[in-house]
């Protein structure tokens, strides 16, 4: 088992984790989510002690990876594919590793069926393509059977086949009682692999659940109701008769109705004694993704802007809006909802939801500044104009 007790890493004035507190236990596939920056690599690098907490611990099997005897043999991990010297065989570079953790050669040769790299076993891995990298990686963190396994982004590179063999194998390990921990920012295949998630958001921690109380928590699932299209009085007689129950009801764009608020039995027989038919009732539960986005959403550091063109560009291509029309804002910035988090400074706080001043329509202290408009080139001096003037009257 993996557990992090307030762990806490600055470098100089940049808090990159702070008072991280977590548990990964065997026997299931704990994803770990983050947007980019969030401190996802800091906690591995820190778990596999090749980063010192600033302050508190993390320890593995109740040592720090420090102290744990041959430690090769107890944890596995693949943080970066391409730490590989390019110089060497696939074969050899596992070889190396083996030596200097005491695996027996044998044990080479069964990683690299495994990941299926055993026709490259002699090539140099400069030539190996990004996924044929991440198989490699994949092998060395299998090297020598270790009850704890760390991926980070493991099915980066991996085509279909590749990812559905990571998929099944890490749900392998977990169902022989081993402790996966993976990081990957694939929120469809997180979903098909995880069973808990640990979600952290600028160095802090967000979420420490089940993928399915996770999605619950963070999403507002809803029904789909649909009535004939021929006939809106009875579209008219459902909406009085669900809200009249205590049912919110949303129109949509199809003219379907959005429900919730109201379990489908519950809207079913409303609709039944109203005497409405129903050409669709349907529940719809929001994705991973979803539950994911709205989590993060007041955490993420690198958020893009409206790319200014202004000045640069020597024809207008077709379909795109004039110079000057209103850009679409980032989603959901300057709504009461959207908030981002300061990161946390030395000695600070946990960071806490932000109170508006002024009721709703106050701005965000957080939202990004707009983009300034580029300056209008400055005019050439005049002696170098008269210059120029001369030049042409010379020749």
């Amino acid at each position: 088992m993996i557990e992090a007790v307030g762990l806490t890493k600055r470098y100089g004035a940049k808090t990159a984790v702070y008072n991280l507190s977590f548990q990964v236990r065997p026997g299931t596939v704990t994803g770990f989510l983050g947007p980019n920056g969030s401190g996802k690599s800091t906690t591995m690098r820190m778990i596999l002690g090749l980063d010192t907490p600033t302050t508190g611990q993390v320890t593995i099997g109740g040592y720090p990876y420090r102290k744990l005897p041959n430690a090769p043999r107890q944890v596995g991990a693949l943080l970066d594919a391409k730490a590989v010297h390019g110089g060497r065989h696939a074969r050899n570079h596992l070889l190396c590793l083996a030596q200097l953790s005491g695996i027996p050669a044998r044990r080479v040769d069964e990683v690299l069926g495994v990941v299926g790299l055993q026709d490259v076993a002699k090539k140099r891995s400069k030539g190996f393509s990004l996924g044929m990298g991440q198989r490699l990686g994949i092998a060395a963190a299998l090297l020598g059977d270790p009850q704890v396994l760390l991926f980070d982004e493991p099915v980066n590179g991996l085509d279909p086949e590749g990812i559905l063999w990571v998929r099944n194998l890490m749900k392998s390990l977990a169902a022989e009682g081993r402790t996966v921990f993976v990081s990957s920012h694939l929120m469809s295949e997180m979903a098909l692999t995880a069973e808990h998630l640990i979600v952290i958001g600028r160095g802090q921690l967000l979420a420490d659940m089940s993928v399915k109380d996770f999605i619950s928590h963070n999403s507002a699932d809803f029904a789909r109701v649909r009535t004939p299209e021929t006939e809106p009085q009875q579209r008219e007689k459902l909406t009085a008769a669900l809200t009249e129950a205590g049912g919110q009801v949303l129109p949509e764009v199809d003219g379907a109705l959005r429900v919730t608020g109201l379990p489908l039995p519950r809207i079913s027989d409303l609709a039944h004694s109203a005497d409405v038919r129903l050409w669709e009732l349907s529940p719809h539960q929001a994705s991973l993704e979803e539950a994911y986005m709205r989590m993060t959403q007041g955490a993420v550091d690198y958020r893009s802007t409206v790319d200014q063109r202004a000045g640069f560009q020597q024809e207008m291509p077709p379909g795109m809006p004039p110079q000057g029309q209103a850009q679409p804002p980032v989603p959901g910035q300057g709504q009461p909802c959207w908030y981002a988090p300061p990161p946390p400074q030395q000695g600070g706080q946990p960071f806490a939801m932000p109170q508006p001043q002024g009721g709703p329509g106050a701005a965000n202290p957080y939202a990004a500044a707009p983009p300034q408009q580029p300056a209008a080139p400055a005019a050439p001096p005049a002696d170098m104009t008269k210059r120029a003037t001369d030049n042409e009257d010379a020749r």
